[in-house]
């Protein structure tokens, strides 16, 4: 190949010629540049001279199958200079006359934009597996948990805590932490400005403590537990969400930190994703508080009307909370869901308020009420849907209301709905307001013995009332006297029959 090296000296392709004894027969400058070793002390020598220990490598057993057998051979090797840096080779390799003829192709940047994508896409990864746990829970513990497991297995550190920041008390307190192996720094919270979280917390930036050993000791770790934990490196990030500060995300590292700037942009990333978490975890827990505060303040304006319908009545005084207790009690004997007891509970307490509508001539008469009367008292399911319907709120609630003066046969008021027609809760609550009313005293009569209105109850079952709810009204007084007997609370819960509970 002499006759061509004139050629080969000037290409920016490494070009060199090994002979069959691994001497040196011909390098080009490239490959004097790609080693970093002048061409003076590469001719004539081995190239285990020149590399000791190549002998032992890869590329040196490409090479050696290539002169052996004569064969053309393809390859990308990593070469290492002694001060640590490496550099990526495409090495095309083809046997020739003296030996072996070595083509080499600097591919070092090909390879960092190759290693920097896989690097970027890694972290996508891990950046949509936080995303997934932050929106596939309402556990902040379980969100956060899953921040530090990425940050852990991404970062390559030894253990990591989140802390979060109370501003009442002006503390840093452990919200979860992963990797120690003690058991003292998982609860231990920080004071604003105490140690590497604190001061990170503090001044809103990432700081860094590459190594323990030469930095001024940092408080709010016990050099006691560092020790335990071998802890030779720190790091912390502040928690920012919406310009607010919600915490801060510490690091903490076994062997000494020598972060790359991707390294560090990575780390707050993860702490952007922590913030993140901790905003939303706090929004919905003040959400679920707004939606208890909301619920409790319908509740109360809800017992406030009932306790305002009875004053206006007093013959029925104490009766709305007797007869909502009861059809609550058959609700669940009726398997009603939590969510359907609440509208039960509601509609109950409700159940008369239409009789805001009503005249107190006429509501409040001391005698029996004529025809005429009869039919502006029969009115007031009418006037509670009037009342209640416009509310989106008390809309579910409105069965007993408008439908608990509804007859199983159909001659009830004020639409004659039949049978299953009738919503569930009404023929319930039809029930038990019926029993109530019969034992209460009235201006115009006396309570009525309990046996006389079993009596009563008996003979509307399938006219008035549902016969199964009826069943349900019987096993309910039976399994609460039995309660009254043995001095417990609370009620059974049987599983009922089948009906329509819709009107």
């Amino acid at each position: 190949m002499k006759n061509h090296h004139y050629i080969l000296d000037d290409l920016l392709e490494g070009c060199q010629v090994i002979g069959f004894d691994w001497r040196y027969l011909y390098v080009n400058d490239a490959v004097a540049g790609h080693g970093h070793k002048p061409k003076a002390e590469l001719l004539g020598r081995t190239i285990m001279e020149a590399y000791p220990g190549i002998e032992n490598t890869d590329v040196f057993a490409v090479l050696r199958r290539c002169m052996d057998e004569r064969a053309p051979c393809d390859m990308e090797n990593e070469f290492a200079y002694p001060d640590g840096a490496t550099a990526w080779f495409e090495l095309r390799i083809r046997p020739v006359p003296e030996g072996v003829f070595v083509l080499s192709i600097d591919v070092t940047a090909r390879k960092h934009a190759e290693q920097e994508t896989e690097r970027q896409l890694y972290r996508l990864k891990s950046l949509r597996a936080i995303d997934l746990a932050i929106l596939g829970t309402t556990d902040l513990q379980l969100a956060l948990k899953a921040v530090l497991q990425e940050a852990v297995n991404r970062l390559q550190v030894d253990a990591a805590t989140i802390f979060l920041f109370n501003p009442t008390t002006l503390k840093l307190d452990v919200a979860a932490s992963i990797g120690f192996r003690s058991h003292v720094v998982g609860p231990i919270g920080l004071s604003l400005g105490e140690g590497v979280a604190g001061k990170a917390a503090l001044e809103r930036r990432t700081i860094v403590v590459p190594d323990l050993a030469k930095s001024t000791p940092f408080a709010g770790v016990p050099a006691a537990v560092l020790q335990e934990e071998g802890a030779q490196a720190l790091c912390a990030v502040p928690l920012i969400a919406k310009g607010q500060l919600v915490g801060a995300l510490r690091i903490v590292h076994r062997t000494p930190l020598d972060p790359d700037p991707h390294w560090l942009e990575f780390l707050e990333t993860l702490a952007g994703q922590a913030a993140l978490a901790i905003d939303m975890g706090r929004s919905f827990e003040n959400l679920q508080r707004s939606n208890l505060d909301l619920t409790l303040a319908y509740d109360t304006t809800i017992e406030g009307w009932s306790h305002a319908l009875d004053l206006r009545d007093k013959e029925t005084e104490g009766h709305t909370l007797r007869v909502t207790d009861m059809t609550l009690t058959l609700a669940r004997l009726a398997d009603m869901s939590e969510a359907e007891l609440v509208h039960v509970r509601r509609g109950a307490l409700l159940h008369d308020i239409g009789k805001m509508g009503i005249p107190d001539a006429i509501l409040l008469k001391p005698d029996k009420l004529t025809d005429e009367e009869w039919v502006v008292m029969r009115k007031h399911p009418t006037y509670a849907y009037e009342l209640l319907s416009p509310i989106a709120h008390l809309r579910p609630a409105l069965d007993i209301p408008y439908c608990h003066h509804e007859k199983w046969d159909g001659l009830g008021y004020p639409r004659g709905l039949k049978g299953e027609q009738i919503p569930l809760a009404a023929r319930l609550f039809a029930v038990v307001d019926v029993w109530d009313a019969l034992r209460s005293d009235r201006p115009y009569r006396r309570g009525w013995p309990e046996e006389k209105v079993r009596e009563y109850i008996r003979a509307q079952t399938g006219k008035h009332f549902d016969p199964r709810a009826v069943d349900l009204f019987w096993q309910a007084i039976g399994e609460k006297a039995h309660e009254r007997e043995q001095g417990v609370g609370g009620e059974p819960h049987v599983r009922p029959s089948s009906g329509s509970r819709k009107a």
